[in-house]
C-alpha cells in the first residue's frame, strides 16, 4: 500500500512536472509562437495571392479594353488616313513644286504629316495584335505576371497613340500644328519665383512623358533660388494646339485654415505663341513701328546675361525679347519671329485679316486672364478656371500629368 501510494505520488509528481515542463518552459512558448507565425504567414500568403489575382484581373481588363478600342477605331482611321496620304501624293505629282515655293512647302508638309499619321496607326494595329498574343501566352503559362505586365505596357502605348490621334483631329486652328514657344513670368505677390520654377518643371516633365523635348532657351534666376522668367521651346507638331489653352495667370494657393481670408497666393503668367516649324508666316511690319533696344556692353556685363534684344511694337503695345542666342543679330531675329507670331494670334483672336488691323484697345493682356488655381493646402487639388475641370491630385499635375486639363481646353474650343 505504501509502495502503491509511493507510485501514485511519484507518478503524479512526474506527470505534473512533465506538464509544467511543457506548458511553462521556453521551448513550448517558442513552439506556440512558431505555430502562430506559421498561421499568420499562411494567411498573409493567401491574402497576397488574392490581391495578385485581383491585380492580374484588373490588368487583363485594362488590356482587353485598350485592344477593343484599338480594333474599333484603328481600321477606319487607317483607311481614311491612307486615302488622305494618297491624295497628297497625287497632288504633289500634279503640282509643279518649282512654281510656288511657299505653296510647295505646304504641300510637302501636309504629305509628311499624312505619312506620320499612317505609320502611327499601323504601329497601333501591330501593338494591338502583340498585346492579344502576349495575353494568350500569359494564360497558357498559368497566368504569368511578367507577361501580363508586358501586354499592359503595349496597351498603354496603344492608348497614347489613339489619344494623340483623336486630339489631333480636334486641332483644326490655322496654327495648331505648329510648335510652341511658352514664356513663364513671375507675378508680384508671395513667392512667385519659386512658383515659376515649379511650372517650368511641370511643362518640361509633360513634354518628356509624351516623348518630346521642351528646350529651355532662356532663364533668368532670382537671388532666392527661384526663377524670374523662363522661355521653353517645344519643337514638335501640335505643340501650340496642345498648349495654347495654358495662356493666362496660374495661381498656387495655400490656405492655413481653409478660409479665403487667410489665403496666401503666388502667381505667374504663361504666354504661348506658335513656333513655326516647316513653313514661315512672313508678315510685313513697318520698321518705324518698332522700338528696338540693345543693352550696352556694360549693362550686359553687370547682368551677366546673354546679349539681350528687346522689341516694342508701338501700334499694339506688344513687347517681346530674346536673350538665349549668342549674338545680338540672332536674338533680334528670334525676337522678331516671336513678335510676328504674337501679332498673328492677336489678329486671329480679333477676327481681322492683317496684323495692321489689330485694335490696341481690344487686346486682352495675359495678366488679365486667370487660367488655373493650384491648391496646396488644406486640399491638394487643381481647378481649371476656363473649363471648370477639377483634379484631386496636385502632385500628379505638377509631375507633368496635364492631359485631362489640355483635353478639356481643346474640347471647349470645338
Amino acid at each position: 500500500m505504501a509502495a502503491e501510494s509511493a507510485f501514485v505520488r511519484n507518478g503524479g509528481s512526474s506527470s505534473s512536472a512533465t506538464t509544467a515542463a511543457l506548458f511553462g518552459s521556453s521551448a513550448w512558448k517558442h513552439s506556440k509562437r512558431k505555430t502562430q507565425q506559421s498561421l499568420h504567414t499562411h494567411c498573409a500568403h493567401d491574402k497576397n495571392r488574392f490581391y495578385k489575382q485581383l491585380g492580374l484581373f484588373s490588368l487583363k481588363k485594362k488590356i482587353e479594353d485598350a485592344v477593343l478600342r484599338a480594333e474599333m477605331l484603328a481600321p477606319l482611321a487607317l483607311e481614311l488616313e491612307e486615302e488622305r496620304r494618297n491624295e497628297q501624293e497625287q497632288l504633289m505629282r500634279d503640282y509643279d513644286l518649282w512654281d510656288d515655293t511657299a505653296e510647295s512647302n505646304e504641300v510637302l508638309a501636309k504629305l509628311a504629316d499624312s505619312v506620320r499619321v499612317v505609320d502611327a496607326l499601323r504601329d497601333l494595329t501591330y501593338k494591338a495584335e502583340e498585346a492579344k498574343l502576349i495575353t494568350q501566352l500569359a494564360e497558357i503559362d498559368a497566368i504569368n505576371y511578367g507577361l501580363f505586365r508586358q501586354a499592359y505596357d503595349a496597351s498603354l502605348d496603344m492608348s497614347k497613340i489613339l489619344n494623340k490621334y483623336e486630339i489631333s483631329k480636334l486641332l483644326k486652328g490655322p496654327y495648331d500644328m505648329e510648335g510652341a514657344c511658352l514664356i513663364i513670368k513671375a507675378g508680384g505677390t508671395g513667392y512667385p519665383e519659386v512658383w515659376v520654377k515649379q511650372l517650368l518643371s511641370m511643362y518640361t516633365k509633360w513634354a518628356r512623358k509624351l516623348g518630346y523635348k521642351g528646350r529651355v532657351v532662356e532663364m533668368h534666376s532670382s537671388t532666392n533660388g527661384g526663377i524670374k522668367s523662363a522661355t521653353i521651346e517645344f519643337e514638335h507638331e501640335f505643340a501650340f494646339g496642345y498648349l495654347s489653352g495654358e495662356a493666362g495667370v496660374h495661381y498656387i494657393i495655400n490656405s492655413k485654415n481653409g478660409s479665403a481670408v487667410h489665403e496666401a497666393a503666388s502667381s505667374a503668367s504663361v504666354d504661348v505663341v506658335p513656333l513655326f516649324l516647316g513653313r514661315a508666316y512672313d508678315i510685313q511690319i513697318d520698321e518705324e513701328d518698332l522700338v528696338i533696344v540693345l543693352p550696352s556692353k556694360l549693362e550686359e556685363k553687370q547682368s551677366q546675361n546673354d546679349p539681350l534684344v528687346y522689341i516694342h511694337h508701338k501700334p499694339t503695345g506688344i513687347s517681346v525679347q530674346s536673350s538665349g542666342e549668342r549674338s545680338h543679330f540672332a536674338n533680334k531675329m528670334k525676337a522678331m519671329n516671336r513678335l510676328k507670331a504674337k501679332l498673328l494670334i492677336l489678329a486671329l483672336e480679333q477676327g481681322v485679316n492683317k496684323p495692321s488691323d489689330i485694335k490696341k484697345d481690344e487686346i486682352v493682356n495675359v495678366w488679365q486672364k486667370e487660367t488655373r488655381r493650384y491648391m496646396s493646402h488644406p486640399h491638394k487639388l487643381v481647378k481649371d478656371v476656363k473649363t471648370g475641370t477639377q483634379l484631386p491630385d496636385l502632385l500628379s499635375v505638377l509631375d507633368g500629368n496635364l492631359e485631362p486639363l489640355i483635353a478639356a481646353h481643346i474640347n471647349i474650343r470645338q
